[in-house]
């Protein structure tokens, strides 16, 4: 009899731990499946970028074109490998950059609102960008084409080193990095706001349009350095996942699974400030991805970083992908800032997920 009673609890136990199992299995089947068809949704969206654009080149004529280059004539091999095919890949490598910046800085600082704006990133390489534009002052030895996003890299990354400075100085918490970094971003739109005030007409113009953001200056010289700065931070932010998510359920219980959180912030806002000022200053100022790519990822994979970080990759991608193509389609026959399409994007998927969030409460 007491046999038979023990054996009623095991059982149950035992059962209930193999539901447990199988629930587990069924989540991690969901995250990715949730990855792989984000990946399938991104690159469909690159290739109506890819395809899309004022020139007659239809969708037959670009992928012949792109697997068999030479059976199109020299205008449209130009076209297609020197304009279309470098704004497609810089879109998509521009929103996997601002999105991982975004959900290392949201994860770092504990704040859903972080993005590269947040830490006054964004408007430290503006500034840079304006002091090149306006006053022609950069750093030397740099061809003049590459002056402004040499000046808005070097100065994205100055305000970097002058938050940590601070940061250790006052042994600054997530709450006062955050505050830091929105008193540099307002020191430097202050700044940023007397060159315009100074500039000539042209260079007003000019500078208007880069802090716009725009796709325009894709070239493969652009799309070789993004892509090798992700290809040299994304593997460390992988590694770190599992401290990432630890990090989520607050320091001190992340110091208890082993984490050394100062490090481990550290090391995230360095990787996200250098994705961020490089894709800043090859494009401009770029609104919304960093700040919504993270927050639709969390909605289809949840908290778990080794799901979150490549989600919000994806999710960042799609966004920029589908803004370049509204900026080339919305006006016909005119490439408008890519930063106007994101806004026109992100602000209603923002807007429905912050509605989401209120009801599920």
């Amino acid at each position: 009899m007491m046999h038979a009673d023990g054996a009623k609890p095991a059982a149950a136990v035992s059962a209930a731990g193999l539901r447990t199992l199988d629930g587990y299995r069924r989540l991690m089947r969901r995250r990715r499946a949730s990855v792989a068809l984000l990946l399938i949704v991104a690159l469909a969206s690159a290739l109506t970028d890819f395809v899309s654009g004022p020139s007659s080149l239809g969708l037959a004529d670009a992928l012949r074109g792109l697997f068999d280059p030479e059976s199109l004539a020299r205008g449209q091999r130009v076209i297609l490998w020197e304009v279309r095919l470098p704004i497609a890949v810089l879109a998509i490598l521009v929103g996997m950059a601002l999105a991982l910046a975004g959900v290392e800085m949201q994860t770092i600082l504990g704040n859903p609102l972080a993005e590269p704006f947040t830490l006054g990133v964004s408007s430290s390489a503006a500034l840079g960008a304006a002091l090149a534009i306006v006053l022609g002052v950069g750093i030397p030895g740099f061809d003049l084409s590459w002056l402004v996003p040499a000046n808005a890299f070097v100065f994205a990354l100055g305000a970097l080193l002058l938050l940590q400075v601070l940061a250790r100085t006052h042994h600054a918490g997530p709450e006062t990095l955050v505050l830091f970094g929105i008193t540099i971003g307002f020191a430097a739109g202050a700044l940023l706001s007397l060159l315009q005030f100074v500039a000539s007409e042209d260079a007003l113009q000019q500078l208007v349009f880069w802090t716009m953001g725009s796709l325009a200056r894709a070239d493969w010289p652009s799309v070789g350095l993004l892509a090798a700065v992700l290809a040299a931070t994304m593997p460390f932010s992988w590694r770190a996942a599992r401290r990432l998510t630890a990090l989520r359920l607050g320091d001190d219980r992340a110091r208890s699974f082993g984490v050394n959180v100062d490090r481990l912030r550290l090391w995230a806002l360095v990787r996200a400030s250098l994705l961020a000022a490089t894709a800043v200053a090859l494009v401009g100022t770029i609104g919304f991805v960093g700040l919504v790519g993270p927050h639709m990822a969390r909605l289809l994979v949840g908290e778990d970083h080794r799901f979150l970080l490549p989600a919000s990759v994806l999710c960042g991608a799609l966004l920029m992908s589908l803004a370049s193509v509204i900026s080339k389609t919305l006006v016909p026959g005119v490439l408008m800032p890519v930063g106007i399409a994101t806004s026109l994007v992100g602000l209603p998927v923002f807007l429905a997920l912050i509605t989401r969030r209120h009801r599920r409460r």
